[in-house]
């Protein structure tokens, strides 16, 4: 078993600065589990507590029910991957792989049987005598990865290791990834800006925002129910559309447009209460007539997403989103109807940004 428990965890540095506020988090057994949010959110700081690196002010962190709060990092059986790689310039692939396992005294046989799998898993055994200023990005990432499988860890932990790729080999180290983490079945956890790569990569996973987790959920739960408007801003290729709104007469009333209270918000809501009215543009279609439920604006950007075009749309002073199929995008300045799709509408309490 590989279950990691983290119990009010804070770290602060000096200065008084809060990196981390007190987080609960349990990650089971064999999950893929991501750390998404942006810059100076405390996800990197979370993963070096985790492996030893960070010592915490307060709280607690165990791997497979054994306490690993102060216990060194060598001592904890994981394996980091880095940003940067970490490899040793002066060492060709073989000893990068294999250093590690000399430092834990394994023998040369042990050694040699090790680097074998790991190089022949991940198809670098040509590689084996090169520098790592001989071969690209993608393979040195592939190294690195090698390096941490060699030691068979129970935890692997990744700190962003596909920024520095291009786009395309991100895409196919991301497959990579994820093939590679089902076949060995370790527990691993991710920390990424990223979050297409997160939502493609995570069983689970986690928004961050100054130290606290924001929402902890399956990808789909991310982007279909986020949880409040810093997680529905934050997650999607496009922004959601969050727009100030007001109770009245049993509807939504945005501006001058009135939408129908969402399901989810049915009852939970009274007469003259501000709320947030949410919905992300792949759900807002762009029909020929207006009516109840329709925004009606002029057209002031498209954006081509390849497959889609966004379109943003002002309505009656209200920035609007939606989507349309390639060759179907209408000109700037065209008049256009929105029609958000009824059952994927979200509504959020104004003042504590919290779903209702």
């Amino acid at each position: 078993m590989s279950v990691v428990k983290i119990e009010k965890i804070t770290k602060v540095f000096a200065g008084g600065v809060r990196a981390l506020d007190g987080l609960d988090l349990t990650i089971n057994d064999g999950e893929f589990f991501a750390l998404l949010g942006p810059s100076g959110c405390g996800k990197t700081t979370l993963l070096r507590t985790l492996g030893g690196l960070e010592a915490p002010t307060s709280g607690a962190i165990s791997i497979d029910e054994k306490d690993v709060t102060w216990v060194s990092p060598g001592a904890r059986n994981i394996a980091m991957v880095f940003q940067d790689y970490a490899l040793y310039p002066h060492m060709n692939v073989r000893d990068n792989i294999s250093y590690p396992l000399k430092v834990k005294k394994f023998s040369k046989e042990e050694i040699e049987k090790r680097v074998s799998h790991a190089a022949k898993a991940l198809s670098i055994e040509s590689l084996l005598e090169r520098r790592p200023g001989q071969i690209s990005g993608g393979q040195q990432q592939r190294v690195a990865v090698a390096r941490a499988m060699a030691c068979t860890p129970n935890l692997y932990l990744f700190d962003e290791p596909l920024s520095n790729l291009d786009a395309r080999l991100r895409l196919e180290a991301r497959t990579f990834l994820k093939q590679l983490q089902r076949e060995l079945g370790v527990t691993t956890i991710l920390v990424t800006h990223d979050q297409s790569e997160a939502l493609a990569l995570a069983d689970r996973m986690a928004v961050m925002d100054k130290g606290q987790i924001k929402q902890i959920g399956s990808p789909a739960e991310f982007f279909h129910r986020p949880q409040n408007t810093f997680v529905a801003a934050f997650i999607g290729s496009t922004p959601m559309n969050l727009l100030d709104g007001v109770i009245k007469s049993s509807a939504v009333q945005v501006g001058a447009n009135t939408f129908a209270i969402p399901a989810l918000a049915q009852g939970k809501v009274s007469e003259g209460q501000e709320v947030v009215f949410g919905v992300r543009p792949e759900y807002v279609t762009l029909s020929s007539a207006a009516g109840i439920g329709i925004a009606t604006g002029a057209v002031k950007v498209t954006e081509n997403l390849g497959t889609h075009y966004l379109v943003s749309a002002e309505c009656n002073g209200i920035l609007f989103r939606g989507t349309v199929p390639d060759g179907n995008e209408p000109k700037l300045g065209s008049i256009v109807h929105l029609t958000p799709e009824a059952s994927r509408t979200l509504l959020y309490d104004k003042t504590s940004g919290n779903l209702i």
